[in-house]
């Protein structure tokens, strides 16, 4: 996973925790606008979510950060 998607899902994991609290849950499509701009970012998203690490649609979003933050 490219450095700028790893910055990016930790930049809103931590904006999601502080705004909703520890127990808040996302799917990979919270680190996009509503408007695919980026559709290759897009799915080198979905590609670690879903086929590497067969994630929920939805899981905790300090999971998430601790997955992204073992990989640097």
């Amino acid at each position: 996973m490219r450095a700028s998607l790893r910055h990016k899902i930790i930049a809103v994991c931590d904006r999601k925790i502080s705004e909703k609290g520890p127990n808040v849950g996302l799917s990979f499509y919270a680190f996009f606008a509503n408007r695919n701009d980026d559709p290759e970012l897009l799915m080198e998203a979905a590609e670690w979510w879903i086929r590497t690490h067969r994630l929920d649609h939805f899981e905790k979003a300090e999971k998430i950060k601790s997955m992204v933050q073992a990989m640097s």
